[in-house]
């Protein structure tokens, strides 16, 4: 148990450092004589999780470690009510907030620009590049914080740890998150933590299922968008009607979820290497 927890703590503070440290740099050289390397140096950071994961499943378990973690993304037999609910989730939760505000307000929010057909056919290749995260929060770090804790109080925790990794990106004047309200953010990823751990064990491990639905949510949150024009101060709890009603659905959902998982056994979403 205390391997396992030296372990956890060492992919947090690595994958912290790498991705904070990229970024950093990438925001630095973003208009020197070397800015052409700020995107792939910004790519460092978004896949420091997997590239901390697989090096310490490597420097642990070696190869065989790192296959039992990259095999979960092969697992893609599954019903397909689950690759419904991973497509589909954020974007039934928009459309919901959105018939919520059209009945408290009076008036229909703000819809997207960006086509239906378009976001459905980002997800395909935005999918293979969620496992630049995936890997590490859902492959790696939840079944190690599952078999501590508990699942349930494990995907809470992730959640919170997941969003302040992107913290730096409140502040990045490219990122589309600048001057938005983290502490909001924080309740939305941390609820969004919780689906994708229910999904991830109802799916006996598929790493794949979790990609797909990260990639939906990047993808169909903008279908009714939350952000605010000219927000400037990322601590702040000023938001939009639409993000409070998000985040609302998002953790009445969370709420029944974590309650199915209550004694669910952490040791399901575990692979041995060999």
């Amino acid at each position: 148990m205390i391997a396992r927890t030296h372990s956890l703590l060492k992919f947090f503070l690595f994958t912290f450092a790498l991705a904070w440290g990229a970024w950093a740099l990438a925001i630095a050289i973003w208009s020197s004589a070397v800015s052409v390397l700020r995107w792939p140096v910004f790519f460092v950071g978004v896949f420091a999780p997997a590239i901390v994961a697989l090096s310490l499943a490597a420097s642990t378990d070696g190869r065989p470690g790192v296959s039992a973690l990259l095999r979960r993304i092969g697992r893609w037999q599954v019903g397909l009510g689950w690759y419904v609910f991973a497509a589909g989730c954020m974007a039934g939760v928009k459309l919901a907030a959105a018939v919520i505000h059209r009945v408290v307000a009076g008036a229909w929010p703000r819809f997207g620009e960006t086509s239906w057909l378009l976001m459905a056919l980002a997800i395909v290749p935005s999918t293979w590049v969620q496992a630049g995260e995936e890997v590490g929060w859902r492959g790696y770090a939840l079944p190690g914080l599952a078999l501590r804790i508990g699942l349930a109080p494990a995907s809470v925790l992730l959640g919170a740890i997941w969003a302040v990794w992107h913290l730096p990106l409140f502040f990045w004047p490219q990122s589309d998150t600048v001057g938005q309200s983290f502490p909001l953010y924080l309740l939305q990823v941390t609820a969004i933590s919780v689906a994708m751990a229910w999904l991830y064990w109802r799916t006996g491990g598929s790493l794949l299922l979790v990609m797909l639905m990260h990639a939906a949510v990047n993808n169909t949150k903008d279908i009714v968008p939350s952000a605010v024009a000219g927000a400037t101060d990322p601590f702040s709890l000023h938001s939009s009607l639409v993000a409070w009603l998000t985040v609302g659905l998002l953790w009445a959902l969370a709420a029944v979820l974590l309650f199915q998982m209550r004694g669910a056994d952490p040791g399901a979403l575990r692979d041995k290497p060999g």
